[in-house]
């Protein structure tokens, strides 16, 4: 069973609000670069240990050295792997995947939306910037009474 909600009776008209949200839709992901999902790899760097005497550490070093465009550090270890040391910053070799978040604004509040107006930002920052100039506004209006 559902907890009811408890609201406070709006005291202005329904047109009078808009309604921030910030949503992801449900069983839906996409590709994602590094610095978007915290990668620890991009964030710190990291060491690829290549065995070049297999056929796949062979294919594993020609790529990393001939077609990654990834800046390394090369070593041999006294065991005769290789190390590729990757500075931070760029992208590793994973395949990151995450969310996708809608940042909407609508008019209206949880009556409905009388005007069916819904606008979607596609950066965060817009959504901040567009909240925050919404905030100043209301409290210039309050404090003109």
């Amino acid at each position: 069973m559902q907890r009811p909600v408890n609201r406070i009776d709006p005291s202005l008209p329904i047109g009078a609000y808009q309604t921030y949200s910030i949503a992801s839709p449900r069983d839906t992901s996409v590709r994602a670069v590094c610095e978007q999902v915290g990668c620890a790899a991009w964030a710190r760097g990291w060491e690829s240990v290549i065995d070049e005497s297999t056929e796949l550490g062979q294919q594993q070093a020609a790529y990393i050295r001939q077609r990654s465009g990834r800046t390394f550090r090369e070593q041999r270890t006294e065991t005769g792997l290789t190390v590729f040391r990757f500075e931070s910053g760029q992208r590793c070799f994973a395949d990151h995947r995450t969310r996708p978040e809608l940042y909407v604004v609508r008019d209206g509040d949880w009556r409905g939306n009388p005007t069916g107006r819904v606008r979607q930002h596609q950066r965060p920052q817009d959504w901040v910037e567009d909240f925050g100039e919404h905030q100043q506004k209301l409290a210039d209006q309050q404090q003109k009474g």
